[in-house]
């Protein structure tokens, strides 16, 4: 089977742990600079409160459009939507965890945040 592009994790809502303005100051820091940069993942998978990154309220949705439009792949995992009650995501679509068991396991390096 052919290798998938890069796959980046966003396991939570923020980067990083502690104080949770700075997570997501520093989650929008990295957005920005991914987007400018030229490596971009083929694949972004949320799952856990990663989620809430896709949220209608998310601070990311600017940044989320553009990697879209630079065509990285946006998915989010269902029962994680469900469990933090989120309905509507401003980008990407919704998957199940064999989607991104899949992601992982065909991508060539697997990145975490």
């Amino acid at each position: 089977m052919k290798k998938l592009t890069d796959l980046l994790l966003i396991t939570q809502n923020g980067m990083g742990s502690g104080d949770a303005e700075l997570q997501i100051k520093l989650l929008g820091n990295y957005l920005n600079v991914l987007i400018s940069d030229n490596r971009l993942p083929g694949f972004i998978a949320f799952y856990n409160e990663g989620v809430k990154v896709l949220g209608k309220d998310s601070p990311f949705q600017g940044q989320l459009n553009k990697l879209e439009q630079r065509g990285v792949k946006l998915i989010a995992c269902s029962t994680c939507l469900n469990h933090y009650q989120i309905d509507e995501i401003v980008a990407g679509i919704k998957g199940t965890m064999p989607d991104i068991v899949t992601l992982q396991c065909d991508a060539q390096k697997v990145i975490t945040l």
